[in-house]
């Protein structure tokens, strides 16, 4: 049972505190609601571009890093579709270095000619060295272009094209910041040795004062029921053919989410999963192979993509993969099989959450989908799943009419 609590600034700042005497650290995790999801489709990437930005310095901190640093702290940041994240490992005697850097950084970045053609530059040899000169870099370019038709998620967050980052202008970029990075788009963690009185006295003493920017409200399209199968073929240099197949599922609030997500393990999870088992191992015509759901904030995706063994086309290691499907859908899934993936899970869960850094996001997260309270209940909930829906959601979702299906082949 992970405790904490809880607490709204009148800026409408949420500030979660989770205190654990065990250890001499303490994490600060900022949470900002804003990612590939809530950009222009004409001014893509800027999510992203902004995890790097947000080091570039502010009014009162122009070396974050070092500031840091001096504190004995480390940091980082991650950003996906629908959230951008930013955490700070620091000895808790030390931890207003990191709040001040922090409300700093989120009231006063400072976002000029020079720190933008820096990070401009870094993202685009990001997007050059993983994307367009990587094997297999832009399946995923393909993929969610393919699935989606009007949502933001049809491109990934690096952006749907490198134009839209070197052609960024210093307004557009100023603007963003004005929208997304406030306090009432934020999710304020502190987890770690110290106590919950004085977790929201510092919050209070660093961010209460940060004006809070009243955003226009955006309206994210929803995507229509995809009734019919879709395909592409794109030819690359890549060592090896390979497939993958996307389907729609319910977003992360969504029950079936849990559903969905035990279906993947049972799949491909582990050495002794069912496609790894008998596409891999037993009929050799994958190379590797894996399945996974994105946990998407809205209706996402459930993936399974596997690099062919050579001399294997594409077609014969589809109509593989539909076969297994089909297997999982009209034979019952037997009752060990998911008790080994919920074991597994359980696992993952609660390893997870002996990490601190982990714990302090996870909180973070599950108050942007509703309530932190939520950390506490998704074994139970994993628990909760039976063999029937399994079964159900496998025959409503996993079928040709719901599916993206790409080929990634060899150029010749």
């Amino acid at each position: 049972m992970i405790e904490f609590a809880r607490k709204t600034l009148e800026n409408g700042l949420t500030v979660i505190s989770s205190c654990d005497p065990s250890t001499p650290m303490a994490v600060v995790n900022v949470l900002y609601k804003v990612g590939a999801r809530n950009e222009d489709p004409k001014k893509t990437g800027f999510a992203h571009l902004f995890e790097h930005l947000m080091f570039g310095g502010s009014m009162h901190a122009p070396r974050f890093d070092r500031e840091l640093e001096i504190a004995g702290g480390s940091n980082n940041a991650f950003t996906n579709n629908d959230l951008t994240n930013y955490y700070d490992v620091i000895p808790a005697q030390n931890i207003e270095t990191a709040l001040w850097l922090e409300s700093d950084r989120m009231a006063f970045l400072d976002i000029n000619k020079r720190s933008l053609e820096v990070q401009r530059s870094v993202v685009s040899e990001e997007f050059k060295e993983n994307y367009l000169n990587q094997p297999y870099g832009q399946a995923w370019h393909h993929l969610r272009a393919l699935a989606y038709r009007v949502h933001p998620y049809r491109w990934p967050t690096i952006g749907l094209s490198l134009k839209h980052i070197e052609e960024a202008t210093l307004e557009d970029v100023r603007d963003f910041y004005r929208r997304f990075y406030h306090p009432s788009n934020a999710i304020l963690t502190l987890c770690g040795n110290i106590k919950n009185e004085e977790a929201f006295s510092l919050a209070q003493k660093w961010f209460a004062d940060i004006a809070d920017t009243a955003a226009t409200e955006m309206k994210i399209p929803e995507e229509p029921l995809q009734k019919e199968a879709r395909r592409k073929v794109v030819e690359d240099n890549v060592p090896l053919d390979a497939v993958y197949i996307a389907f729609h599922i319910g977003g992360r609030n969504d029950p079936s989410y849990y559903v969905n997500n035990l279906l993947t393990d049972i799949l491909s999870n582990g050495s002794s999963s069912r496609l790894y088992t008998r596409l891999v191992k037993e009929k050799q015509l994958f190379n590797s192979i894996s399945a996974w759901v994105d946990g998407a904030l809205d209706p996402g995706l459930l993936t399974i993509s596997g690099r062919l063994n050579q001399g294997i086309s594409p077609e014969k290691g589809e109509e593989a993969i539909w076969h297994e499907l089909s297997l999982l859908q009209n034979e019952s899934i037997k009752e060990r099989e998911l008790e080994k993936v919920q074991n597994k899970v359980e696992f993952e869960i609660t390893s997870n959450m002996i990490s601190l850094m982990h714990r302090g996001f996870a909180l973070s997260y599950y108050e942007m989908l509703g309530d932190a309270a939520q950390i506490n209940h998704e074994i139970e909930k994993y628990r909760n799943v039976t063999i029937s829906e399994l079964m159900k959601e496998a025959r409503a979702r996993l079928i040709p009419g719901n599916s993206s299906v790409l080929y990634y082949k060899r150029k010749q």
